[in-house]
């Protein structure tokens, strides 16, 4: 009987043992802080609200193509952008010079919870084609950008993994991975480095639908208007597979211009001069 009830009583403790091992790691995974993909969605969403609220702004661009020779083409243009709502923001780009492109114009809507809608106006043409599906990930007037690249990039357009923290010229940085949740995008997912500090984009790596790294976007110059938004001087694209890039200049960047929904219908990219 005593061999029975010693028995009885090392089987209750080991089973003892073993409840409270399962308790403990259950509350050690509970306390180990958000996932790798809550992590990288906190992150993306912090960086959004920082960039909310403008309301709307214009700048002058120029865009410089560079040709994997050093040769150079450059190109004049004018950016306007506007908050439509929480949901919704529309920017309208047109290009002044040189001649052959002078009224060509992109118009975008862009919108949380679905596809954005661009069109483009080729004066030549004399009418606009929609931008659509795969065609997005094509490249804009000739540039190493897509189109996709030229749409604000939403925090519901990717899903994100948290990579870690890494100092990326002499600025520590978060690393995230996102993922479009477009499938028809022609990419399969980017590596964005974004400052501890202000969460601003420093670098941007994108990967083709094969997972090879096909072009890198970095930001630089930023300067902080309207004592909350920052906006970079430059990006430059560089694409890996051909050799080629392109910068975009901004210049002039004004906020508060009393823009209205009228100035980013259909019919703004025809009478867009």
């Amino acid at each position: 009987m005593k061999r029975r009830l010693l028995r009885w009583k090392h089987n209750v403790s080991a089973i003892t043992i073993v409840l409270f091992c399962i308790l403990v790691a259950a509350n050690t995974t509970a306390d180990d802080g958000p996932s790798p993909e809550e992590r990288g969605l906190e992150i993306a969403r912090e960086a959004w609200e920082r960039e909310r609220g403008y309301g709307d702004s214009a700048a002058e661009m120029y865009m410089i193509l560079r040709t994997g020779t050093g040769q150079e083409a450059r190109r004049e243009m004018r950016l306007r952008s506007l908050e439509v709502s929480e949901n919704e923001s529309r920017a309208l780009i047109i290009f002044d010079a040189p001649p052959d492109v002078r009224g060509t114009a992109l118009l975008t809507h862009s919108f949380n919870d679905q596809e954005d809608n661009q069109w483009l106006y080729l004066p030549a043409a004399g009418a606009e084609r929609r931008i659509a599906g795969g065609s997005r990930s094509g490249p804009f007037m000739g540039s190493e950008f897509a189109f996709e690249d030229l749409s604000v990039q939403r925090v519901e357009h990717f899903t994100y993994r948290y990579i870690g923290e890494e100092t990326l010229n002499d600025t520590p940085c978060h690393v995230i991975e996102r993922f479009p949740a477009d499938t028809a995008s022609g990419y399969k997912r980017q590596v964005a480095w974004l400052d501890k500090e202000h969460y601003r984009v420093q670098k941007v790596d994108y990967y083709d639908r094969r997972d090879e790294l096909l072009k890198t976007l970095t930001a630089e110059g930023y300067q902080q208007y309207e004592g909350k938004f920052w906006r970079p001087a430059s990006m430059t694209m560089h694409n890996h597979q051909n050799g080629r890039s392109t910068v975009l200049e901004w210049r002039n960047i004004t906020f508060d211009n009393d823009f209205t929904t009228r100035m980013f219908d259909r019919s703004a990219i025809r009478r867009a001069r």
